[in-house]
């Protein structure tokens, strides 16, 4: 089944944005660019990190009950190279993500407190060309986010024990899906994109490396999407219930 062509509403007409995905970095990876652009507008975007990233870095005589504080610090970091200031860390483990209806129920508190007019999250289908983006919790966590996008966060009816009140999101978007609708140019903001990804210096055993690889990649999307020489893009499925 193909996906709907993507036609997000204007900036200009959004809000707040709350973003969910399964680790730290994970949103500095697919969309930080495309955050920093909606900061720069005025728009509210708040982060929503499901784990600790626990099992995440390359220290091995490291004690690993630092790993925790050490990636949200680097997280808190990250976010506000892209205007963020506001994350809601849930606290689970790394490596063991299940969409399940716990965390259903708290990706839906956070979409009800935060009320976003636009979801974003990573893909719960499989990327077997790029099979990096697909980790088990990514799919999980976006799985679970879809859920709470619908029907579990508009559902007044579900999880009646919540105290803040249904909330229905207009938009879901998706990084690394394998169905590509829409490209945001993120050449203005790339910058602040880098900024955020070397934030996570647990996570970075080449920064040089990665900083090349990272241009390479995203110069790459700019072409796919037919943009001019020398710009960054990054890609998104979109999807609106409305």
């Amino acid at each position: 089944m193909s996906v709907p062509v993507g036609n997000p509403r204007p900036d200009n007409e959004i809000e707040r944005v709350l973003v969910v995905v399964a680790h730290p970095d994970d949103i500095d990876f697919g969309g930080a660019g495309t955050v920093a652009l909606w900061t720069k507008a005025g728009i509210e975007v708040q982060y929503c990190i499901v784990t600790d990233g626990q099992a995440g870095g390359f220290e091995p005589d490291r004690d690993r009950a630092e790993i925790p504080a050490v990636r949200r610090a680097e997280q808190t970091a990250a976010a506000q190279h892209v205007g963020v200031r506001d994350l809601h860390f849930l606290g689970y483990v790394d490596g063991a993500v299940e969409p399940t209806l716990e965390l259903v129920r708290d990706i839906s508190r956070i979409v009800r407190k935060v009320r976003p007019q636009r979801l974003l999250t990573q893909s719960p289908e499989r990327v077997w060309s790029r099979l990096q983006v697909s980790h088990p919790d990514h799919l999980a966590a976006a799985e679970a986010t879809v859920r709470a996008f619908y029907p579990a966060a508009g559902n007044p009816y579900a999880y009646p024990d919540l105290a803040e009140e249904a909330w229905d999101v207009d938009e879901l978007w998706m990084m690394d899906h394998p169905e590509i609708n829409h490209y945001v140019d993120i050449t203005d903001t790339f910058d602040q994109k880098l900024a955020a990804l070397m934030s996570h210096t647990s996570q970075h055993r080449d920064p040089d490396g990665l900083r090349s690889g990272i241009r390479a990649h995203f110069a790459q999307v700019a072409t796919d999407a037919g943009m001019p020489a020398n710009h960054y893009a990054e890609d998104f499925t979109v999807i609106r219930l409305r």
